[in-house]
């Protein structure tokens, strides 16, 4: 079986970092990292065959932001499967935005800060597959 892979894309250096580190508690070693939407879509093109098991976005970037990155996904403008599970993360509270970026095509939409153990459940249950920390 080959690694389960998984893409972070947040403007947040440290939230990139925090994230890894989280991943990294649960097993996920092998994760790529963007900046914004549009160099994530960036790299997708590059992944051929071998795209990341699941992608975890920030919602408010600049260039392109995590709703309109999972607008493309969701639009088949990138060599990922329409469906492809997208955890979009937030620091904003309101539930109606949470509802708004679900409807958009996120698979979940997480608000920070979040903790290790609800990342971990999130993944499981965007894949459907349940991995040993």
């Amino acid at each position: 079986m080959t690694a389960f892979k998984a893409m972070i894309i947040d403007d947040q250096k440290t939230m990139r970092s925090i994230l890894r580190n989280m991943l990294a508690q649960i097993n996920i070693k092998s994760v790529q990292e963007a900046d914004d939407g549009s160099s994530a879509l960036a790299k997708l093109a590059e992944c051929g065959g071998d795209p990341p098991d699941i992608i975890i976005c920030d919602l408010h970037m600049e260039t392109m932001d995590g709703m309109e990155f999972v607008s493309h996904i969701r639009r088949g403008k990138t060599p990922l499967e329409r469906d492809h599970p997208v955890i979009i993360l937030t620091g904003n509270k309101d539930s109606l935005l949470a509802e708004v970026t679900e409807q958009a095509g996120a698979t979940k939409v997480l608000h920070k800060p979040v903790s290790t153990g609800t990342l971990k459940m999130a993944i499981v249950h965007a894949v459907g597959y349940a991995f040993s920390r």
